[in-house]
């Protein structure tokens, strides 16, 4: 038994979260909305997870986890599909914090003519 994994996690959120704290990316404020971004993609994950690791294609150390198991995954592997998305989140808040130009970036946009911008007309 090793709380290797749960210590990387973690770490994961305690290295984003100053993006949440300084930068104000309000990721934890909306806890609600991300998670349910989050949870329809990790339900698919968890089970492909699931497949693999029944398949015997991968296996998780004893010597990592805590050995808290949820069938036949470790708690922690659940953990990763909220802890690393929620990370990844929180970056995205904190880079658009930064530059909000690369979030007005994505949407399309007119010019004076009113035509989108890359249309070839």
């Amino acid at each position: 038994m090793n709380a290797t994994y749960l210590l990387v996690l973690a770490g994961c959120l305690v290295a984003t979260l100053p993006l949440e704290l300084v930068f104000l990316a309000r990721v934890y404020k909306r806890l609600p909305l991300a998670l349910a971004a989050i949870a329809p993609v990790a339900v698919v994950f968890i089970g492909w997870d699931y497949l693999a690791a029944h398949a015997g294609w991968w296996h998780f150390d004893k010597d990592f986890v805590l050995g808290l198991m949820v069938g036949i995954l470790p708690f922690e592997e659940l953990l990763f599909f909220l802890v690393v998305p929620l990370c990844a989140i929180l970056t995205l808040e904190g880079v658009r914090h930064f530059k909000p130009e690369w979030a007005t970036g994505s949407r399309i946009s007119t010019t004076e003519s009113g035509a989108r911008k890359g249309d070839r007309r």
